[in-house]
């Protein structure tokens, strides 16, 4: 089953590493965790979804497309913009010093058991590609007080039904 709209928004915990910019570049702060039933309720969140960090089009393409439009997503009721992968919350933060985004105030997070693309049916398999067994469909979420209100999921290598302009078209 794929997540739809109307659906409820699955109870998860997330973590991620709050960007500090006075911490040492070489290493990494302690996990935070991220809990939906409490961090996401009474708010509007857009879930950004990527099969990986540091891969040519999310960091290329789909999350600049976030961070470029960040200000928009804010001024048309988005409390916060999450970039999700199934990895663990060390290497986004790293991603997030690399793309840029964390100094925004974008969450960059992680679930290294998958989940949440698997609770939602937005898991895929790329074995095949080098990537691993489990990984997350590119996706774009816009929940609103634990509600799905747009879901937005690729079916190839594309951005666009995922892109911030799609969001933003949601909003």
């Amino acid at each position: 089953m794929t997540a739809a709209v109307g659906d409820k928004f699955p109870e998860v915990t997330l973590t991620y590493v709050p960007y500090d910019a006075h911490a040492d570049p070489n290493a990494c702060g302690r996990p935070v965790p991220l809990k939906s039933s409490k961090d996401f309720a009474n708010k509007k969140v857009v879930i950004v979804g990527v099969p990986g960090a540091f891969t040519p089009t999310c960091s290329e393409t789909h999350v600049p497309g976030f961070i470029e439009k960040l200000s928009e997503l804010k001024s048309k009721g988005v409390d916060e913009v999450l970039i999700y992968s199934i990895t663990d919350a060390f290497v986004m933060y790293g991603w997030s010093k690399v793309v840029g985004g964390a100094d925004k105030g974008i969450k960059f997070v992680g679930d290294a058991n998958g989940e949440l693309a698997t609770k939602l049916g937005l898991s895929q398999d790329l074995s095949s590609m080098g990537f691993g067994q489990l990984r997350s469909k590119r996706f774009a979420l816009v929940i609103d007080d634990l509600v799905l209100k747009y879901v937005g999921v690729e079916s190839g290598p594309d951005v666009s039904s995922s892109s911030a302009e799609a969001v933003l078209k949601s909003l």
